[in-house]
């Protein structure tokens, strides 16, 4: 694996970064990347805009500085920008095309990455810890993306300690990946941190935590080993040598996948009480799942990374909502919790998508092909225009397992759609087109689901829940607020009670109440973002009642006519007198 066999005009691990850290209190990353044997005038470099998992343009270049190249002897090298993410250092007069072994032109390429964003993926250095992932990080040769790359790290101290997915050579701080892609999937973690290590299947896992948190960690590691089992169930075992859960308790909640690791941000104080717990082990069951499901069962568009562009696919609510659905049903597999719990995390999510204007204009397969422009930036209007592809994809791949189970008599699942596609694309890593993904789900039904598709994927037509819950003994109920709907948002702000949203259709946006809007008083008395149901209790259905905001500054009164209750939550409950199939049904699906 450490051989020196040449590959062009470049041999094998000829690309070696250096990181240090001197200063942790000033944030700052040093890279320095030798690249040996270079022989031609010009050496493009770029680094990634984006990273895998994580389905939008990040702009890392935004925080690379102090770039300098230097030559074999020690002389400045000139350099110009490209483009945002692009560097050309000119190299001088060099053979082009050699291949000789007695050339030896090593070019250093310096630069420090500012590293204050702790998210799961970005980077984030202080004075107890360094992370980082690799897409933010290390800059590539586009020609030599499947070359050999070698990382040696420099601790700023001795307590510290390193954690990552990538082997090490025969030097501890040193590391190796086999190419590009594995350098950008393969997370670092240095710093003061505590490894709680287990066996799943005779296999090595660890739990890799940084930040001090209220977590029973012989608990978490318990609930994690039986969630990686059942898991582990549906694929015939585990895909990998050893596996990493990387763990920062802090603010914040995320999650991003990687072959061999996942990175885990967690409220470092969210695991004694026991939803929030819970909540903590549906999101390790979700990172897990996607060690089969994106890492190596993966869209076309996928297969092979462009690190400088968005990579389009309108199969991520399969990727991302078939997961969503896997997450709350491995714990339930696992004995966690039970399929009261279950169901209530399975209400709350239907009541997110139904209350949710966008439902009516964004169909799925929109929501995963845009990603890259609306997910991940949401405004004032995304309420009204869009869903996640997460959220929905989650109820529609409940509905296809149930689908599936329904038309089977309970012999298969969409657990069999999962193995076919590992089978078919995850062991061979070959990416599956949307037609591909359509042609498993449906031989695994053994029905016709083109109305399926038409109304649910590619249209906007409300889930049809009742009758695809009704098998299983099930129903949806509504509830409504016993409040007269006005149809906005509030918040509180900078001591001022702020719009927030406005649903579109409502009778505050009727009466041209905008979101940004300052709301100052009801029917003449100042009204608050957390009175302001109290005080809409005081009117009723169908009143006209006179609402004073700033907008843009400008005093404006307006008449709001009230309009009855919507719908506010909703509730999957077993239906009185289930027959004896139904019940059989439930048992089955929900164990």
């Amino acid at each position: 694996m450490m051989d020196s066999q040449k590959v062009g005009n470049i041999s094998q691990n000829q690309f070696t970064y250096r990181l240090s850290i001197p200063e942790p209190e000033n944030h700052l990353l040093q890279v320095e990347l030798t690249i040996a044997d270079w022989c031609a005038d010009s050496l493009d470099l770029k680094l990634p805009v984006w990273t895998p998992g994580s389905y939008l343009v990040r702009e890392y270049a935004k925080n690379l500085q102090d770039f300098t190249a230097i030559a074999d002897q020690g002389e400045s090298l000139p350099w110009q920008k490209i483009s945002k993410n692009h560097w050309r250092v000119k190299c001088g007069d060099r053979p082009n095309n050699s291949t000789s072994s007695t050339i030896n032109s090593p070019i250093k390429i310096r630069y420090r990455i500012f590293c204050n964003e702790l998210t799961v993926r970005t980077n984030h250095i202080d004075r107890t810890h360094a992370f980082f992932t690799g897409a933010a990080v290390f800059m590539y040769v586009p020609e030599y993306l499947h070359q050999g790359y070698q990382v040696e790290v420099t601790l700023p101290n001795a307590q510290w300690k390193i954690a990552t997915a990538l082997p090490a050579t025969p030097n501890p701080h040193c590391f190796y990946a086999k190419d590009f892609d594995t350098l950008v999937d393969s997370p670092f973690e240095m710093g003061i941190h505590d490894r709680h290590e287990f066996q799943v299947l005779d296999k090595p896992h660890s739990f890799v935590v940084w930040g001090q948190h209220n977590a029973d960690m012989q608990r978490v590691i318990r609930d994690t080993a039986a969630i990686v089992a059942v898991e582990a169930e549906i694929f015939g075992g585990l895909p990998y040598d050893h596996y990493d859960f990387i763990l920062h308790a802090s603010n914040g909640f995320g999650g991003l996948e990687h072959k061999d690791c996942t990175v885990l941000l967690y409220n470092r104080l969210g695991f004694r009480k026991e939803e929030s717990y819970l909540q903590f082990i549906n999101l390790v069951a979700h990172e897990f799942f996607h060690t089969w499901n994106v890492k190596r069962i993966r869209p076309k568009a996928l297969e092979t990374f462009d690190y400088d562009h968005e990579n389009y696919t309108s199969s991520l609510w399969f990727s991302e909502g078939t997961t969503s659905y896997y997450d709350q049903i491995f714990p339930l597999r696992a004995k966690l919790y039970d399929a009261k719990h279950y169901l209530k995390l399975v209400s709350k999510s239907i009541t997110r998508l139904q209350t949710t204007f966008g439902r009516n204009v964004q169909p799925l397969y929109e929501s995963s092909f845009d990603t890259w422009i609306k997910l991940y930036r949401p405004d004032a209007n995304t309420h009204n225009s869009q869903i996640s592809y997460y959220l929905k994809g989650e109820l529609v791949s409940m509905l296809l397992d149930l689908i599936i189970r329904d038309k089977s008599n309970n012999l298969r699942s969409l657990d069999r759609v999962m193995q076919i596609m590992w089978e078919r694309f995850g062991k061979p890593e070959i990416g599956f087109s949307e037609d591909e993904l359509h042609e498993v789900i449906e031989n695994v039904a053994g029905v016709d689901l083109s109305g399926f598709w038409k109304d649910y994927l590619y249209g906007t037509k409300d889930l049809d829940y009742n009758y695809y819950l009704e098998p299983f003994g099930l129903e949806l109920r509504a509830s409504r607020h016993d409040i007269p709907f006005m149809g906005i948002t509030p918040k509180s702000k900078s001591g001022v009670t702020e719009v927030e949203k406005v649903e579109f259709g409502s009778p505050a946006q009727k009466a041209g109440i905008s979101a940004g809007d300052i709301l100052l008083a009801i029917a003449g008395i100042r009204v608050t973002a957390e009175g302001l149901n109290e005080r809409l209790r005081d009117f009723a259905i169908g009143e006209a009642i006179e609402v004073t905001i700033f907008q843009q500054d400008l005093l404006r009164t307006v008449k709001v006519t009230l309009q009855e209750p919507m719908v506010s939550h909703f509730e999957i409950a077993q239906i009185p007198n289930a027959s004896p199939s139904q019940e059989l049904n439930l048992r089955l699906w929900l164990t």
